[in-house]
């Protein structure tokens, strides 16, 4: 059987990360197709769990709480393998009809207890659990808090976390470490079910590699996507490698465009220029020695003057990309301002910061949908949540869901910030960032990173594959500045000093830190 392949698979950067009916369909076709047994299956799963809880608790009694479906059959196998290993088992396996006493059996058996194995709950669970897993869910987490020794490792995926989004709709086990097989689910990448899974490790259960018949569309970016970013060579010039024109500013707010101006400059974009309200470009231009400044005519109590979005549309025509809105204000008519050059613009363009609060406006995201350019919105979840008229507690809930649902509605390429950075793209394709850089939760670094998909737009890369390498550029960035000055010291210009250096190094997977 050849699988049927997608015009719109994952390219080779983004490590594949099936959803629950595509691992579904991979486990029958390897079973009916290739004639592995399930028994085979959970075997391998659940002596490589066994592993894994053997390395990671070397000693001290493991309780295996296991459920009724494979997901519990994978744990009970982990449990025999255990004990044949000579380790001391307890195994507790929770039926539908369970005695009156369960949840004090179960509290009795976490108590003291070296390793707890979560095998209540699979790939295929969604919406919340039900009695009496969600009691063995509650008792687990309380162990872990009793006794912060103790280890938590959840099979396959945390119980209470969707794997396929990541949602959680009633409470989660918390674990240290996640074991999950042939490959990781998206909720385990993606928060909220990403603050449960722990560290990720992959277990190999023998699917075989050819002729699979899904083909995945969300995936976990990886380090080889830096190299799609055309560098400089001998015949290069300052307009070859990429202009960048930074649409932003207002008095009182001249940092936004400095940073991003800089950053793009830094990712290796040759030429790179400001277009500021002319009452900000003073100030921002005794902060810049490389980039050119154009003033835009402007009142400073009212904000961008009739003509004033004319002439930035006529320079963005000179340039490769245009990052437009760090520091433009949210004065009505800077907002009418960021509108009218989205609209007009006819290059890639990156929206950000007050240009995406510009349009908030009820059917301004299907609005933005008319460029025939490409568009990258790179809001953060209040962000989102303005744009899609909702509450920031819903995107935070549903971040794969929502983020998805912009980038359909505005047929552009949608980045959604966080530790978990998501990059959807209007044809269903979504990649995670691996995240693991908290250094970056500081002010101006969502600037920078607006600076730098401009500079890998401009060189003509694929607007997907040029996105999802600036947030992964961004992360090396903020991980290495981390590294020199410390997380707690870092700020937005630290990240700016470190992306020479993210271009010029070969990574490896081992570079970049997937701790979740």
């Amino acid at each position: 059987m050849t699988a049927s392949r997608s015009p719109h698979d994952l390219p080779p950067w983004l490590e594949a990360l099936p959803d629950a009916s595509e691992q579904r369909a991979l486990d029958a076709w390897t079973i009916d197709q290739r004639g592995i047994p399930s028994a085979t299956l959970m075997e391998r799963a659940g002596t490589g769990l066994a592993r894994a809880c053997s390395e990671l608790v070397p000693e001290g009694r493991i309780v295996v709480l296991a459920g009724g479906g494979n997901n519990g059959g994978d744990g009970l196998v982990a449990a025999r393998v255990l004990h044949e290993l000579g380790r001391e088992v307890t195994v507790v396996q929770l039926a539908k009809d369970p005695p009156a006493d369960l949840a004090q059996a179960i509290a009795h058996a976490l108590e003291g207890a070296s390793g707890i194995i979560d095998a209540l709950l699979g790939t295929g669970f969604r919406g919340e659990p039900r009695e009496p897993i969600s009691g063995a869910i509650t008792a687990i987490n309380r162990a872990r808090q009793a006794d912060p020794l103790a280890t938590v490792i959840a099979c396959d995926v945390p119980s209470g976390v969707d794997a396929s989004t990541g949602e959680i709709s009633a409470e989660a086990v918390t674990a240290d470490v996640t074991v999950t097989f042939h490959a990781a689910k998206p909720g385990l990448w993606i928060r909220p079910g990403k603050s449960h899974a722990g560290t990720v490790r992959i277990v190999d259960i023998g699917i075989p590699p050819d002729g699979r018949p899904v083909t995945p569309a969300i995936g976990l970016i990886g380090p080889a996507v830096l190299k799609e970013i055309p560098r400089r060579d001998g015949v290069s010039t300052k307009f070859s490698v990429g202009s960048v024109l930074v649409i932003a500013g207002s008095r009182g707010l001249t940092g936004a465009p400095v940073l991003a101006s800089t950053a793009a400059a830094r990712a290796g974009a040759g030429y790179v220029t400001v277009a500021a309200p002319a009452s900000a470009v003073p100030a921002i231009a005794a902060k810049l020695l490389e980039v050119m400044t154009v003033e835009l005519p402007d009142d400073p109590e009212t904000g961008p003057k009739r003509g004033s979005s004319k002439l930035a549309v006529e320079r963005a025509q000179r340039t490769q990309a245009v990052v437009l809105g760090p520091g433009l204000g949210r004065l009505p008519a800077a907002a009418k301002f960021a509108r009218d050059v989205a609209t007009h613009v006819n290059r890639p363009l990156v929206l950000d910061a007050d240009g995406l609060n510009a349009h908030t406006e009820e059917g301004s995201l299907e609005h933005l949908a008319a460029r025939t350019a490409p568009t990258v919105l790179t809001p953060h979840a209040g962000e989102l949540a303005r744009l899609l008229d909702v509450k920031s507690q819903e995107i935070e809930a549903h971040r794969l869901a929502r983020v998805r649902e912009a980038a359909s509605r505005a047929n552009a390429i949608v980045v959604l910030k966080g530790d978990d950075t998501l990059v959807a793209d209007p044809d269903g394709r979504v990649a995670v960032s691996p995240g693991g850089a908290p250094a970056l939760a500081t002010a101006g670094t969502g600037d920078v990173l607006s600076g730098v998909i401009g500079a890998f737009l401009s060189k003509g890369t694929d607007p997907f594959t040029a996105t999802c390498a600036a947030v992964l550029a961004h992360l090396r960035a903020g991980v290495l500045a981390a590294s020199s000055v410390g997380a707690e010291g870092v700020i937005a210009s630290d990240v700016i000093a470190q992306l020479p250096r993210v271009r010029g190094e070969t990574l490896e997977s081992s570079d970049i830190d997937q701790q979740v």
